[in-house]
């Protein structure tokens, strides 16, 4: 792994990308956002993540060909197929239990951080051409998908 140099730690942006056939997310029971054939991403960001961690990970994923071609090979990226994203900000994904059964999250930015990088995210996606859903900032949220393969995939701004 090539570590960028502008960043202090080797933990960057993180997505995990799950390909489905439909998904949708809630708040309070009340449905917020809902997409179609394509992915849901579960964003992570930490601490020291920026602008240029947010466009690099949202360029590799709008052009990650993990959709099947009329052969079912994965051969297609979203804008191929008219795909879908609904992006739910997760900072669980820098859970460390490394010293403990209670996990830490020190490695994710903090709410008043992440909070524009997620936004800032979304409209990159959004500029790209992506219809995109996304859960609401901080809340409790539940997220229903139809898994499509199943085919996950684990992306970090970091390894470049």
């Amino acid at each position: 792994m090539v570590r960028d140099r502008l960043h202090d730690s080797d933990e960057g942006m993180r997505a995990v990308v799950q390909r489905v056939a439909e998904a949708a997310v809630s708040v309070d029971g009340r449905e917020i956002g809902r997409i179609g054939r394509g992915f849901v991403l579960l964003l992570g960001i930490a601490r020291d993540d920026t602008e240029q961690d947010a466009s690099y990970l949202a360029d590799r994923i709008i052009g990650t060909r993990i959709i099947a071609d009329q052969q079912g090979k994965m051969n297609l990226a979203l804008g191929a197929v008219g795909g879908e994203l609904l992006v739910i900000s997760q900072f669980t994904l820098y859970a460390d239990v490394d010293s403990g059964r209670r996990p830490s999250f020190t490695a994710a930015a903090p709410g008043d951080q992440a909070q524009p990088l997620y936004e800032h995210f979304l409209s990159l996606c959004r500029k790209a051409g992506v219809r995109v859903a996304s859960g609401e900032f901080g809340a409790m949220m539940t997220v229903s998908l139809v898994n499509d393969g199943p085919v996950t995939i684990i992306l970090d701004s970091r390894n470049r």
